[in-house]
């Protein structure tokens, strides 16, 4: 019978029919991106972006290019991510630096100008009960006194020994007429007269000492704060980081490629993470030296205004120290009186009615009543210097090697999520394995031998140079200021300084009491030749002289606190 066209031999279709699961169990299936997918869309992105199943990775320029959940756009997407990870990371860890110094230099600067209002209210508001009017027509001497004191601690260009020196020599001329009220003195009389405040010393040691104090005191007070305001700027600046190409490839390596591979819950391996950090904050790495050196100097001038250079005990009784400095004037007006007739010559004497009818007008009874500690006006927010600086101190010391801390913390941080708990079951840069390199140094020329990111070390950032300069000038001026020199102010609007400045004596070899030795201020010896136009009632010549005896006995019994 004829074999019908078409028809294969029974056997043959038996043999086939058998071998056809066979084969198709022998084709591999595309593993499912479910996974990925909703991870993706809950990053913001869309998920018809990413393919439900695997897919060839050809198209893929970093992450591998076997068999992938991740197209061309998810990769790019997943790149600008893991920059933006990186970045509020860096953010975040020093956001809490930059808001402390902030806080604290907010709060110094605060203290320091309310200390000062206060001092001036306090001297104004016993000069007004003791002296009356005598001191209400000549006030503007100390007003302008505070006035100078406040330009010079927010960055005036005062300089405060010529200042308290013109000072002193404004007050002597004005005391003199007081005390000599028989005499007429022309200008260029009671300028004779200012030239003998050093020699003479009319009144006392009150003002070498103050000058010391002050001085002192203000120099180590705006300092640190300044101090305090650079170390805010410089923290803002160097935080705001900005990864390279390269550093970004191996930030998207790291964060999103095991994505890609379906491995959504291993984590990187601690020293990958360490590595492609360390890479990525080279240059921030390099500020740690300069960085701990400037904090160890803020700290070292903590403690002066915990100490000798505490501007709130020189402030506080300033106007104590200034009474006293009168009525040591007053004591010693005869012999102060002879040597100055000595060298600028016998003055005229007025008329003896004129004298005689001021001696009629007088009619002062005075009080002096100081202070009591309950009525002094507190400073701000009712704090003191001394809980102050406690409390920066502390703060000072946990703020030391940040940024070498830096890559290591970003890796610990939660939502890094690196893994450390097996070292063979985190991602390390290409599969779910252990991670065999060595971990890189700290700082930009440790890098390169980084197995992870490619940085050129001949290329330094140069905001974060900047950065160093700043520090390492503001650290100079630190050791000034221990020292109780003057220092230049610094603007701190500028981004960086390129100004230099001696690094004054040893830490060590530096007195810490007042006394007057090599380390006390020394400006420009010509003195200013501004002077005051002299105000002082000359008709009650002998009354105003009368008035500061009279309370010479009252306010001996006043110490100085």
């Amino acid at each position: 019978m004829p074999r019908r066209r078409g028809c294969l031999p029974p056997l043959v279709c038996t043999l086939a029919a058998l071998s056809l699961p066979l084969l198709l169990a022998a084709e591999p299936r595309a593993k499912s991106c479910s996974e990925v997918r909703r991870l993706y869309a809950a990053k913001g992105f869309s998920q018809s972006e990413a393919p439900s199943h695997e897919i060839s990775g050809d198209h893929l320029k970093v992450c591998s290019q076997a068999y992938t959940c991740c197209s061309q756009e998810m990769e790019e997407k997943y790149s600008q991510q893991s920059k933006h990870d990186f970045r509020n990371a860096v953010v975040e860890l020093s956001n809490h630096l930059q808001t402390m110094f902030s806080s604290r230099y907010k709060k110094f600067d605060e203290f320091f100008k309310e200390l000062l209002e206060n001092a001036e209210k306090s001297l104004n508001d016993m000069f007004v009960r003791t002296y009356g009017r005598l001191y209400m027509q000549n006030s503007e001497l100390f007003k302008d006194l505070f006035v100078e004191l406040k330009r010079y601690y927010v960055g005036g260009n005062v300089n405060l020994e010529e200042m308290l020196n013109e000072f002193w020599a404004r007050l002597l001329e004005r005391m003199f007429r007081l005390v000599n009220p028989q005499y007429h003195f022309t200008d260029e009389y009671l300028e004779c007269v200012s030239k003998y405040t050093e020699q003479l010393k009319p009144f006392g040691d009150v003002p070498r000492k103050l000058k010391l104090q002050v001085t002192r005191a203000f120099v180590a007070a705006r300092t640190f704060a300044q101090g305090l305001a650079v170390a805010r700027d410089v923290v803002s600046k160097v935080s705001a980081v900005n990864p390279t190409p390269q550093g970004t490839r191996a930030l998207l390596k790291m964060m999103y490629c095991p994505h890609c591979r379906g491995l959504v819950s291993v984590k990187p391996c601690y020293n990958y993470c360490f590595n492609v950090m360390r890479g990525c904050l080279a240059n921030q790495g390099d500020l740690d030296t300069e960085w701990n050196t400037f904090m160890d100097s803020m700290l070292l001038v903590a403690e002066r205004l915990e100490g000798p250079f505490n501007i709130e005990s020189v402030m506080d009784p300033i106007d104590v120290k200034i009474s006293d400095a009168i009525m040591n004037m007053q004591e010693n007006s005869m012999q102060v009186s002879q040597k100055v007739f000595q060298g600028c010559g016998q003055p005229k004497t007025l008329a003896q009615g004129r004298t005689a009818r001021s001696v009629s007008e007088s009619g002062f009874s005075a009080r002096f009543r100081p202070y009591n500690p309950e009525e002094r006006p507190t400073t701000a927010a009712g704090t003191s210097l001394d809980r102050l600086v406690t409390d920066v101190k502390e703060k000072l010391k946990q703020a030391k090697k940040f940024w070498s801390s830096l890559p290591g913390n970003i890796c610990n941080d939660e939502k890094m999520s690196v893994g450390t708990v097996n070292e063979n079951e985190c991602w390390n840069g290409s599969a779910k394995s252990r991670y065999d390199f060595a971990v890189t140094g700290n700082g930009l020329a440790s890098q390169v031998n980084n197995p992870e990111v490619e940085v050129d070390i001949t290329k330094p950032d140069m905001v974060i140079r900047r950065q160093i300069m700043a520090l390492r000038v503001m650290t100079n001026k630190l050791k000034n200021a221990y020292s109780g020199n003057d220092v230049d102010f610094i603007d701190i609007s500028e981004e960086s300084s390129g100004e230099e400045s001696g690094s004054g004596c040893e830490f060590q070899q530096c007195s810490p009491e007042f006394e007057f030795n090599a380390t006390e201020v020394t400006g420009n010896s010509n003195k200013s030749d501004k002077k005051a136009n002299t105000s002082a009632a000359t008709s009650s010549g002998l009354s105003q002289a009368a008035l500061f005896l009279s309370i010479l006995f009252l306010a001996m019994q006043r110490q100085w606190r």
